[in-house]
């Protein structure tokens, strides 16, 4: 097969390093890439929402499979767009259709699909520039802290916590009447703040049947000790603890079959990967959101898991026997360490040259934000590399990763010497 990713950050990296390891896979190309993907297969220079150029692309080079990274372009409908053109329908794309998207590119979307389909999440009720003192009041009666999500793509910015009511009105007010994260808080959703512990679970469907991927827990703040501002995620790890074979069993039954059955019961074709973001809260799981997308960086640390021939299962998803597929998980522990631009997430450093790549000793290097200049690998991404080992235990995964990155230098590197520790 000749299969295309989109995208160039971790997360396509480590599809591609899966991928490549395949026997059904003759050529893989990646669109855009980075400086890392070359190494398994050919970098492509195609923006991810430039469906013109990826269909001259996929006719020109005879193309199996598209499977897509980000939700940019799946919430565009890119699926979709193969579908309506009669030369490049015949081409599965992995990512499901514009409408499907929606559980991801509108918060609001996806509250109402939860609370039809009966799938336990935080109490909401969502506001717009003319339901403001509307919004008001119920913030008054919503219980404190509570949360304001922005309705649309913020590119991972537009949710916010607030302590206070004052806060709570100030904010909710900006995102409204001033648009702080655009267009994408042009409707604001309102929600009853969940306490627990995190977790991402990943789910494969052909829009019928399904496969679980390892769950894993990623770490946003910026700081050790999960302190400062939120990132797009500073390291990962796989399996979780706390995600028991009891409580798994709650996400399939509560979670997973209701948001499966209940696309199909309402009309709504998906073929891809539904990533659900959940609280455990004293052992039960509650959603607290949907992605149209596998999430970055969990992926870098979910596929060193998956033994199975990642190229089946996605000709299962695109053939609709997904279920005759067989999945095989790893039961070592993969860490994901992030290694990320000096300033980031703020302004950060660009253009950085990178050393050290070859030193690294039992980690897979997952490149993110880098770009080639002749031989020379740079750094101009926030989130630079990505660095995941899979160990027999926790804790030498978690030492192997984190020495490994330590290997590695730019001018401002930073990463995380705690991702994990609050696991063991």
């Amino acid at each position: 097969m000749n299969i295309l990713i989109l995208g160039s950050g971790g997360r396509e990296s480590a599809f591609a390093w899966k991928i490549a390891q395949s026997p059904k896979c003759e050529n893989l190309f990646i669109a855009p890439g980075n400086a890392g993907t070359g190494q398994y297969g050919t970098n492509v220079d195609l923006k991810v929402t430039d469906f013109a150029g990826i269909k001259a692309f996929a006719l020109a080079n005879a193309i199996d499979m598209v499977l897509v990274g980000p939700e940019e372009p799946l919430v565009k409908g890119i699926h979709d767009f193969f579908l309506a053109d009669a030369e490049i329908q015949h081409i599965p794309v992995i990512g499901p259709q514009q409408e499907a998207a929606q559980l991801e590119g509108s918060k609001d979307f996806s509250k109402e699909f939860m609370q039809r389909n009966n799938i336990p999440t935080a109490a909401s009720k969502t506001f717009t520039k003319d339901t403001l003192q509307e919004g008001f009041d119920y913030l008054a009666t919503a219980g404190l802290p509570v949360v304001l999500k922005a309705d649309g793509l913020a590119a991972g910015k537009g949710v916010l916590i607030c302590l206070t009511l004052e806060e709570a009105k100030l904010e909710l007010a900006e995102m409204l009447t001033e648009a702080k994260f655009g267009d994408a808080s042009s409707k604001v959703v309102i929600e009853q703040f969940l306490t627990g512990i995190e977790l991402s679970v990943f789910v494969m469907t052909d829009g019928t049947n399904y496969k679980i991927l390892p769950e894993a827990k990623d770490y946003k703040r910026i700081g050790e000790g999960d302190t400062g501002l939120n990132t797009g995620g500073m390291g990962s790890v796989s399996p979780v603890h706390f995600a028991d074979a009891e409580f798994m069993a709650k996400v399939e039954q509560r979670v997973i079959i209701p948001t499966v059955e209940g696309l199909k019961k309402e009309g709504i074709p998906y073929k891809g990967f539904i990533f659900i973001g959940l609280m455990n809260t004293h052992g039960e799981p509650w959603v607290i959101e949907y992605n149209c997308r596998m999430g970055d960086p969990e992926t870098e640390s979910v596929m060193p898991r998956i033994e199975s021939d990642f190229v089946d299962l996605l000709e299962g998803v695109a053939e609709g026997n997904l279920n005759e597929k067989n999945i095989t998980i790893s039961d070592k522990t993969a860490v994901t360490v992030v290694c990320v631009a000096g300033g980031y997430p703020g302004e950060y450093l660009k253009n950085k040259a990178i050393s050290g790549i070859e030193n690294v000793r039992g980690s897979h290097v997952f490149h993110a934000g880098t770009t080639l200049n002749g031989e020379e690998v740079l750094a101009t991404g926030g989130r630079v590399l990505a660095i995941t080992t899979l160990q027999d235990d926790m804790f030498t995964a978690l030492q192997q990763a984190t020495a490994d990155a330590a290997r590695i230098y730019y001018d401002g590197v930073y990463f995380r010497k705690d991702i994990g520790f609050d696991l063991l």
